[in-house]
């Protein structure tokens, strides 16, 4: 019996050293210690021997197991490493090899270039950054603007109340009270910010926009004033052959108050069978005016010595006339297909 076990580690031996994978490692595994293995069939002769030779057998026997477990055990990890080695190989990138396929870049939306070139013109021309809440008191957006609680012009906007004493701002001119309130005049403000209104969406309203707005306040302004810094904005934005004008309008917070055109970019001014300014040459842009003295009293600032003017423009306005967008809910669907375009 022990003859045949020395034969029995002679063969393991000599046949692990032609092993080449895994499955032919189990294979072997199998024909030595397998219940139909070698090894295995050697047991069950142990029966037959005497107690004395079945001790010493033994002890033989779990020696050469050891020892063919430990040989076969460190092939295998011999084996896993190579074959990790290699699949790695394979799986290996040059980090430094150029790219087969350009990566696509994105942009900025269309109304982010839009708020920064607005920004950035009015910063150019002597304008700083001034911004506020969306949540807003009542007094603020509308009492302290000369709209108190009974005044009809409230109806112009129809307003996202949270209670009696706190809206959703429909426009960014409770900026100019916080304003008034907290800073030492003379100042020049861009005011920036989202606005909420009670409105249906379709292809020109929202009931989220975007508005900056412009508020100057100092010693002895006039709408010559007002008229010229419009006029240096919107050639700043649109080219220096675009024409400007005010028409005369309502605003509860100014007076005079003015809506501001200027020629259709589309058509050049012409109207002719333009759809975008339907055939009259000039598109409405904004609204402005000269800051009502009852602002100005209600902030405590003496109308008599202070004066100020203020400008609202409409950021998805701007970009729709900037880029020729007819839809506005282009700019607010974040339609991939569109935005690829800017």
């Amino acid at each position: 019996m022990e003859q045949t076990l020395q034969e029995i580690r002679s063969k393991a031996l000599a046949a692990l050293a032609d092993v080449l994978t895994e499955t032919e490692l189990e294979v072997l595994r199998q024909s030595v210690f397998g219940k139909s293995g070698s090894l295995g069939l050697l047991l069950r002769g142990m029966g037959k021997l005497t107690p004395e030779e079945r001790a010493a057998m033994g002890k033989i026997i779990n020696e050469t197991k050891a020892e063919l477990e430990a040989a076969m055990g460190a092939l295998r990890d011999t084996l896993q490493t190579e074959a990790r080695e290699r699949r790695f190989a394979a799986e290996a990138l040059d980090v430094t090899e150029p790219g087969k396929n350009p990566l696509p870049k994105g942009a900025l939306h269309p109304m982010t270039q839009t708020y920064r070139t607005i920004r950035d013109t009015l910063i150019g021309m002597g304008f700083t950054m001034f911004d506020g809440p969306e949540i807003e008191w009542d007094d603020n957006n509308f009492t302290l603007l000369n709209l108190p609680k009974d005044h009809p012009a409230r109806d112009m906007q129809d307003t996202f109340y949270i209670n009696e004493d706190v809206v959703l701002r429909t426009h960014t001119s409770p900026l100019e009270i916080r304003a008034l309130q907290n800073l030492t005049p003379p100042f020049r403000l861009i005011m920036p910010g989202r606005v909420f209104r009670v409105d249906e969406l379709d292809a020109s309203h929202s009931p989220v926009f975007m508005q900056m707005e412009g508020f100057v306040v100092d010693k002895g302004l006039s709408m010559a004033h007002l008229k010229g810094t419009l006029e240096t904005f919107i050639h700043a934005l649109f080219g220096n052959d675009v024409q400007v004008r005010l028409r005369p309008s309502y605003f509860p917070f100014t007076e005079p108050s003015a809506e501001v055109d200027m020629s259709c970019t589309i058509c050049g001014g012409t109207g002719a069978g333009c759809r975008v300014c339907k055939g009259t040459g000039w598109i409405e842009i904004l609204g402005c005016g000269m800051t009502n003295p009852h602002e100005l009293k209600n902030c405590g600032l003496d109308p008599n010595e202070w004066s100020a003017f203020a400008f609202g423009v409409g950021v998805d306005r701007v970009t729709s006339l900037k880029y020729g967008i007819t839809d506005i809910r282009h700019q607010y669907e974040n339609d991939a297909r569109f935005l690829r375009q800017f």
